[in-house]
């Protein structure tokens, strides 16, 4: 049976390939407004956000958009009881495709945003991962955007995984930041 959803992943990492800083946070450094631009932008279009417990994305219209929060606190499914338009998913009790039946959803884009344990979930599925990166911005210690991250780049990742890259796009001039898609060959 072919599958009626397109996967898409989404991240910023620093030069070093990091999501996040030491204590596990997405520092300001990393933080740039063309970037955030494209990000809501590109949520606004799908049907469904995919994130862990401590990944969202904190925008305007956050509380509008449908989606699953991976987690170890339920056993397999179960409404998220803080918010309506969030399905609790444990992977170890259930498929990614009984989740998002779930939640509604049984076909359309479903955007992939973290964490790093996150990301390695769908490695092999994704249709197309957008990778920004701030060239700029190095954060030592931190927390790589993938599973594997410093060992490997995450290009190294993503191309491991049967992924290409395509052309990237600026999203902020001044700090040389962009974003590249990389799609399933």
């Amino acid at each position: 049976m072919t599958s009626k959803l397109t996967i898409e992943g989404y991240v910023i990492a620093s030069a070093d390939g990091m999501l996040a800083d030491a204590s596990g946070t997405m520092p300001d450094s990393l933080r740039f407004e063309g970037d955030s631009v494209f990000f809501s932008a590109s949520l606004d279009k799908v049907d469904l956000i995919v994130h862990g417990r401590r990944s969202f994305e904190d925008q305007p219209n956050s509380p509008k958009r449908r989606r699953i929060i991976v987690t170890r606190g339920v056993d397999a499914l179960a409404p998220d009881p803080n918010n309506p338009r969030a399905t609790l998913w444990n992977p170890a009790g259930a498929s990614f495709e009984d989740a998002c039946a779930a939640a509604g959803i049984r076909e359309g884009t479903v955007a992939i945003i973290g964490g790093p344990g996150i990301f390695a979930m769908f490695l092999d599925r994704y249709d197309v991962f957008w990778l920004s990166q701030a060239p700029h911005v190095r954060l030592p210690g931190g927390q790589g955007c993938f599973t594997g991250v410093p060992a490997r780049t995450p290009q190294q990742l993503l191309a491991a995984h049967g992924l290409s890259a395509g052309e990237p796009r600026i999203l902020d001039a001044a700090h040389d930041v962009t974003v590249t898609p990389w799609r399933r060959r």
